[in-house]
Order: structure tokens, then C-alpha cells, then sequence
């Protein structure tokens, strides 16, 4: 990114400096390519994946779950598809959209139905994702979730999918996406997918996931009423989502970031109240259950100190929680 923000060239650009800027976005776009499974060419970067998700689904009339994310909510039928206790949506044919793995649960979607769109923003980089395997027309993925740079992702899709652009103007990204490349985010994604292909290929993620999961051992051990969510479907390695009896989630985020943790609860809106999380909602679980939830989320650089360290800041808080309320 550094290197990237020395050029002037416009990528678009004939002369030098504009074949400079090119080569670090298509070099970029062949990065991104190779960790999802796609051809370079179906490669359109964005803004990030909410704007992917608005390019692919804007014009369709797709059904979906409530376990959907909201950029994509916004254009489905929310309610044709139901979820089980696992957060696993029913199969169903036609035009459906699907999350690959849930941002607050960590459940993957295992089943292979013709998809018209596929969220694949938390599977990337954490789990094996090939789009040239998938059944879907489009799929959405963003760079920040891999370690890329904020503000720049990417639409997955076929060359022989039609699609109306969005961002009017000199027909950048194949005519798909108007407007100068974002050069310099780009490179931030071309570099942090080469290194997600890298730590996917070594394995780093299985060391992460049995963290996780003696975490999540320690604390049922320690409160044997907590609720893992999704604990008997497939996950994300690095994701953990539980409820403790009698404590809400929004209590639980101040208490561990004073403690030097940060976790999330509920789903997070941009004036920052905490709702209760429609995900467990839709999963079947009652509004206190779902207002008690947490995420953690972890990554390969977490170590088993961090892991002993948050337990005992989490225990230690939860037993104020206990003894006030006689438990």
C-alpha cells in the first residue's frame, strides 16, 4: 500500500505511470482470484461487499433468511427461508441467497442449492471458499475481514451473468463498477488475500479453532447453563457466540473491555445501541436468551495466554453476576 501510494498513474491511464497503477490493480485482482476460487475476470472490485451485494441483487426478486446480513436484507425476502436451532437455513430451490458462514455465530452453510448470491465476507480466508465450485451467479467478499485494508472488497461474478451497473461514468471494472480504482486499497487486498491463501495452505486456523473450543469447554465447566450457539454445526475456527444466564450482552462488552478484551454483542447499529440479536431470534431462541449473547473472536496470533487471561477476567465478572442474583 505504501509502494501504491507513491504513484500518480490513473489506472485507466495509457502512459507509464497509469500502466503502473493497472498492473498493481490487476496483480491484485489475480490475488484475490486465486484465494476464492474465480477467475481474475470475475473479479469487480468495490467499495466493499455492501456495495457488491447491491450491484448483484438490486435488480432480482430473491428469497432469503433473517440470518442474512443487512446489506443484503435490504434486498431480499428476508422470510421465505427459516433457520433450525443451528442457525442452518432449509433447503430451498429457485432464486435464494445465502451467507456462507454467519458473522455472529460462525455456522456454515453447508448445502449446495443454485444460489443466486452467496455472502461469502466471513467464510473467505477462514475456511476453503471456491467460487468456480459454487452454484451461485455472484458472491460478495470484503478485505477487511482477511486483513486488508477497510473501505474495499469485491463482486464475484460470472461473465455470463448480466448485471446493470450502479456507478454511472467511464465504465471502469469491466463496465460493471464506474469511477478511478481505489489503487491503493486494492493493493491492501491483493497483499492481504496472498497472505490468507498462504495461512490457509499452512494450516494456521486449526491451532485457533482448538483454542476456542477449550474455551468454550472451560466456560460450560465453569457455568454449565451457557449456551454455545451453533456448537453442533460446522463453524468458522475462530468464532465463538454464547449466552450466560442473567447477564446481557451489552453489560458483558463494557465489563471485558474494561478488563482489555473486546467483544461484541447483539447486532451493533451505526448509533451505536445494542439491539437483541436477530440471528438467535430467528434460530428460536427468546429475546433475554438472545439479549445475553456474546461474540468472541479470535485469530492465529491468539495465544493461550489471551485464552486464560479472558477466562478468568470473564469468570471473575460472572461471578459478581451469580452472587447478586443468588446463583
Amino acid at each position: 500500500m505504501l509502494e501504491a501510494m507513491d504513484l500518480v498513474g490513473n489506472p485507466s491511464s495509457v502512459h507509464r505511470e497509469g500502466r503502473s497503477a493497472k498492473a498493481i490493480v490487476e496483480n491484485a485482482r489475480a490475488h484475490v482470484a486465486a484465494l476464492v476460487g474465480a477467475e481474475p475476470a470475475e473479479v469487480v472490485f468495490t467499495s466493499g461487499a455492501t456495495e457488491a451485494a447491491m450491484i448483484a441483487l438490486k435488480d432480482m426478486d430473491c428469497a432469503g433468511s433473517a440470518v442474512e446480513h443487512d446489506s443484503v436484507r435490504a434486498w431480499i425476502d428476508d422470510t421465505a427461508i427459516r433457520v433450525d436451532g443451528s442457525g442452518l437455513m432449509e433447503p430451498m430451490g429457485g432464486a435464494t441467497t445465502k451467507q456462507v458462514a454467519n458473522s455472529e455465530t460462525g455456522v456454515i452453510q453447508n448445502h449446495r442449492d443454485a444460489q443466486v448470491f452467496e455472502d461469502a465476507v466471513q467464510a473467505v480466508g477462514k475456511t476453503p471458499y471456491d467460487f468456480s465450485a459454487s452454484l451461485a451467479a455472484a458472491a460478495a467478499v470484503s478485505a477487511h475481514k482477511i486483513g486488508g485494508p477497510k473501505g474495499v472488497g469485491a463482486l464475484l461474478i460470472r461473465e455470463s451473468h448480466a448485471t446493470q451497473m450502479t456507478v454511472l461514468g467511464g465504465g471502469q471494472e469491466s463496465g460493471k463498477r464506474s469511477g478511478t480504482e481505489n489503487v491503493v486499497g486494492i493493493a491492501g487486498f491483493g497483499a492481504a488475500a496472498a497472505a490468507a491463501k498462504r495461512d490457509l495452505e499452512d494450516d494456521v486456523w486449526r491451532q485457533t479453532r482448538l483454542l476456542r473450543d477449550q474455551m468454550e469447554d472451560k466456560l460450560i465447566q465453569f457455568e454449565p447453563d451457557l449456551i454455545v450457539f451453533g456448537d453442533l454445526a460446522s463453524r468458522l475456527p475462530n468464532t465463538s457466540c454464547f449466552a450466560a444466564p442473567g447477564w446481557r450482552g451489552e453489560t458483558q462488552v463494557i465489563q471485558m473491555d474494561l478488563a482489555g478484551f473486546a467483544v461484541s454483542a447483539g447486532s451493533a447499529c451505526s448509533s451505536g445501541k445494542v439491539k437483541a440479536s436477530r440471528v438467535l431470534l430467528a434460530m428460536g431462541f427468546d429475546e433475554e436468551t438472545a439479549s445475553s449473547a456474546i461474540r468472541v473472536s479470535m485469530g492465529p496470533r491468539t495465544t493461550e495466554e489471551d485464552i486464560r487471561s479472558f477466562l478468568e477476567a470473564w469468570t471473575q465478572a460472572y461471578s459478581r453476576v451469580r452472587a447478586r442474583r443468588g446463583g
